[in-house]
């Protein structure tokens, strides 16, 4: 145990170390003394709301933080609350900048002839109250200009002429053109021209007297386009945001500075300000641009050492973060030198470095040592394996310490809460399952050898139990409308069984047609008194009746009841090897696995083969070592006492073998589990009965969870707290992932079209990256077990992995219907061959999982089309789609494959009979025959050990 918790220490340093080298620091000029000037708003909810508008307690606080770091402040509004501040202002010595904001005239687009009377008068009407309310704001900022001293200025308009602009080019022509507007675009039908704007400086000019000069707040490039309106101003107030230009951060000052060049050679003599200039500490890049603590520290910092060395007046946005600013898109609210708390996002002098990154790292490190505290009770666990499993609790700690980090530091209105919240706890299952599979990576590549599984009998050895004193066996083989030589074929098989005491029950249910249970009735009397045949021609209760059937015909003395498919032919010495476990009275139950006959009927059916290959290989050995094996059916033993004590077999649910053995386990009996083919049996004939064997299975496993969750809380059976793991993370890991991941994969297609064409609530990384994480190790875990445990080719096992994945809609939608359905029917897989040619498919097999994939990748597509500004985090998002369409896709594929030339051996022969003419000697691989069944028993025991 020292040794394990070193190395979680060790981890835990590491990542302590990661995180200081992660550290962004930068160097940027030493600021001392105070700033020109910054802008101030003093609203936290957005100005047009009335219950936002600010107090005078509330504005003497903010004013009371900036102070000491600004000699004047630049206001936007001359009412709602604004009217109270430069008399505030002036108790602490600041100067002002007044500011008039102008509404528009009228709604951007014009009244056309067609337009509607109504409309008409709205438009009148919101003419007149739009005239009013500019008509309040000069009034007041021409009062308050005369009656405070402090005020240094007047700011006609905030981007007036910008932000008329509505209009493209063609719609604006357009609208002129039907309009009959000859002389260009009418300011009355829209937003403020240039000389609609002149004329109202040149008002406020003459009213405030000459008492201090007027401007008006444009974008630099407005000023350069409409000369005359540089010209009319006491002094130009142009606005440079280099983020808004796409310029990067360590090219922000440089701009700023050609830019007042520029504007000092086309306005000679006149007085030039960079009226707004400033870096957002938070959002998403636009382009080259990216915002962020400090770049918005070094950006702003290096500008006020140019400005003052320069001898260029500024005014820097702003002084407080303004959370209600979300048109401005992800950035709006994050352009303050302080916080919303009054706390400044950096410091002025000494290296540049992100404040909170410390404490982020501090979280981290902690959670990721709270997530490792399970490993240091591990009993048996090698170097590697806990190197591994603290690594990955690490990571799971810093993605939750970043998480903290991004609702800490970010603004939040209620539908960007409810997303962030909502994708958070999608996520935690499927960190969970990332978590589990890592412990399967770790467990079987550098864990120890599976130290419960069943030993291979040794070559040679003498079968124990070989008298007819040994315990009895009864096997029981229930069959619904099953061929009858199938049947024949596997009593066939049971009858070669080298184990002296058994008898065998075959129970045909709901078989009404005489010509497919007579010939089997007959083939049991050949066979001999031990076989008997119960023909049940109206029985209810699926398979589970049927065996409940098999067991009341059961003989008095029979000790271990077998339970085989009808499909499966078993190895003579099944019996003969895994009987002698029962001489433990605590077993309750043996398993082995199952395997196929018809493995190389088809390369569709090899990769069906290959994908259940795993399942036995690798789950169901790991699950052994907890004593927590699924017990599947077929090829199963159980010790009888234990079956009566469970209550026999349940129609409770439509997988009543995993939930007899479920039952067995809570009751405190032992498993057991080999993974030795001891019988093999039929493949689904198509995709389709795949399909719906996998959705039988996922609709069972659901309705397992649903009867038996009470049972795993504390005292309520005699399951182990190692057992209740492996159900519970299993039942995540399959039914919880297949759900999880469809339901958020539906989710981010709905939020396609407002990530793509709204441009607003873009996911973040902290809810994409562990989707692609997830999806990353889902490929490392299927590719490094499959490698390690299942002896199959590398085609076979890729092709197993497409057939995985192919499930995920099939087991999301049989977990929907176990959810809204209490009752769900049996239904039988089609195999053998029996339905091939029997009826016509109706419909594509894949045809939602072809929905579903089509519109992610066409989701992605547009995602990416009309990511203009190249944002990194709708970037991520289009790649998620994308890794979100795979499954669906490989059913699409699969599906498509199963009835093309494709799936033919004799055509891949072909092709590589090909190949081996065309390529020289030298070049040809090595030679290695495609396994079209399971492999060898021998073999798999030495790979599992």
């Amino acid at each position: 145990m020292r040794s394990v918790a070193a190395v979680v220490a060790l981890v835990a340093c590491l990542h302590a170390g990661a995180w200081a080298i992660w550290q962004t620091q930068a160097s940027a000029p030493n600021v001392e003394g105070v700033l020109n000037s910054v802008s101030y708003s003093p609203f936290l909810g957005h100005p047009d709301d009335p219950a936002s508008r600010p107090t005078e307690a509330q504005i003497r606080s903010d004013l009371k933080a900036i102070a000491p770091y600004t000699r004047a402040i630049r206001l936007y509004k001359s009412t709602g609350g604004y009217e109270m501040i430069p008399p505030i202002a002036n108790e602490f010595g600041l100067k002002v900048t007044l500011g008039i904001s102008l509404n528009y005239k009228l709604d951007p687009k014009p009244i056309l002839p067609e337009t509607s009377a109504q409309e008409r008068k709205r438009h009148e009407e919101e003419r007149r109250r739009n005239e009013e309310r500019n008509e309040q704001e000069v009034a007041t900022a021409i009062d308050l200009a005369r009656k405070n001293r402090n005020v240094n200025g007047v700011v006609v308009g905030n981007e007036t002429i910008f932000r008329g602009v509505f209009l493209d080019e063609a719609e604006r022509n357009e609208w002129m053109k039907r309009g009959d507007y000859a002389s260009g675009w009418d300011p009355e039908h829209g937003g403020w021209e240039v000389e609609d704007l002149i004329k109202l400086i040149q008002r406020v000019k003459r009213e405030v007297d000459g008492r201090v000069p007027v401007t008006t707040g444009e974008i630099h490039s407005e000023y350069t386009k409409n000369p005359k309106l540089g010209f009319a101003v006491d002094y130009i107030a142009a606005h440079v945001l280099p983020y808004w230009d796409h310029v990067p951060a360590d090219l922000a000052v440089k701009q700023a500075v050609d830019v007042y060049n520029d504007l000092r050679n086309t306005f000679k003599g006149k007085r030039i300000v960079i009226g707004e200039f400033g870096w957002p500490s938070g959002g998403y890049n636009r382009q080259d641009a990216v915002p962020g603590k400090v770049e918005q520290a070094n950006v702003v910092r290096s500008f006020v050492a140019t400005a003052r060395a320069l001898g260029i007046d500024y005014n820097i946005i702003e002084a407080y973060d303004q959370p209600w600013k979300t048109s401005e898109g992800s950035v709006g609210a994050y352009w303050g030198l302080f916080d919303t708390n009054h706390e400044p996002k950096f410091t002025w002098a000494g290296p540049v470095t992100d404040s909170s990154h410390w404490k982020v790292a501090g979280i981290a490190v902690a959670v990721g040592v709270l997530v490792s505290l399970p490993i240091i009770g591990m009993t048996g666990a090698t170097l590697l394996q806990v190197l591994l499993l603290a690594a990955a609790a690490n990571i799971v700690g810093a993605w939750v310490a970043t998480v903290f980090d991004y609702w800490n530091g970010h603004y939040f209105v209620f539908g960007s809460a409810f997303a962030l919240g909502l994708g958070t706890t999608l996520l935690i299952p499927l960190v969970l399952i990332g978590l589990r599979r890592i412990d399967e990576i770790a467990g079987i590549l550098f864990g120890r050898p599976p130290r419960r599984l069943l030993p291979a009998p040794s070559a040679g050895a003498t079968p124990g139990l070989m008298s007819q004193s040994a315990p009895k066996v009864s096997i029981h083989i229930p069959a619904y409308m099953e061929p009858p030589e199938m049947l024949k074929a596997t009593l066939d098989a049971v009858a070669r069984l080298t184990y002296p005491n058994f008898e065998c029950i075959i129970v045909i249910n709901n078989t009404p047609a005489p010509a497919m249970w007579e010939p089997v009735e007959e083939h049991c009397r050949t066979l001999g008194d031990r076989f008997k045949f119960v023909n049940a021609t109206k029985l209810e209760g699926y398979k589970a009746g049927a065996l409940r059937l098999a067991l009341a015909h059961t003989a008095p003395d029979a000790e271990v009841i077998g339970i085989i498919d009808s499909d499966y032919a078993v190895s003579p010495e099944w019996l003969t090897d895994l009987m002698p476990t029962f001489a433990d009275p605590k077993v309750g139950l043996v398993q082995a696995p199952q395997d196929h006959l018809d493995g190389g009927r088809s390369p569709f059916h090899t990769i069906m083969n290959g994908e259940y290959a795993g399942f036995f290989d690798i789950g169901m050995v790991e699950r052994n070592e907890a004593n927590a094996i699924i017990v599947h059916g077929t090829m199963c033993l159980i010790r009888r006492a234990a079956l009566v004590a469970a209550g026999g077999w349940s129609s409770d649910t439509i997988c009543e073998d995993t939930d007899l053995g479920l039952t067995i386990l809570e009751l405190g009996w032992t498993a057991h589990y080999t993974n030795r083919r001891y019988g093999h049996g039929l493949l689904p004939d198509t995709f389709e009965a795949y399909k719906k064997q996998r959705d039988r299975w996922a609709s069972g496993g659901f309705q397992i969870v649903k009867k038996h969750w009470r049972r795993f809380l504390p005292g309520a059976s005699l399951l182990s707290r190692d057992q209740k793991r492996e159900f519970a993370l299993g039942w995540i890991n399959w039914l919880g992932a297949e759900s999880v991941g469809v339901l958020v994969a539906i989710l981010n297609l709905i939020w396609v079209p407002v990530v793509a064409f709204v441009g607003i609530a873009i996911p973040d990384k902290v809810l994409t990256l562990p989707i692609m994480a997830t999806f990353a190790v889902s490929i490392v875990h299927f590719a490094a077990l499959y490698r390690r445990r299942v002896n199959i080719p590398p085609g076979q096992a890729a092709g197993a992995m497409l057939a995985a994945m192919s499930m995920q809609w099939t087991v999301a939608r049989a977990v929907a219907h176990g959810i809204i359905r209490d009752h769900l029917a049996f239904v039988r897989t089609a195999k053998g061959g029996a339905t091939c040619g029997v009826r016509k498919r109706l419909a594509f097999p894949a045809f939602y999982e072809a929905i579903l994939g089509g519109l992610l990748l066409l989701g992605a597509v547009i995602v990416f089309q009309r990511n203009f500004e190249r944002v990194r985090e709708i970037n991520l998002f289009g790649y998620v789609l994308l890794v979100q369409s795979i499954p669906f896709l490989a059913a699409v594929a699969l599906a498509g494959f199963e009835n093309s030339r494709l799936n033919d051996f004799a055509l891949w022969r072909s092709i590589e009979a090909r190949l081996v003419e065309m390529l020289p000697r030298e070049l040809l691989p090595r030679r290695t025959e495609i396994s079209q069944t399971a492999a060898a028993p021998e073999k798999r025991m030495e790979i599992a050990q």
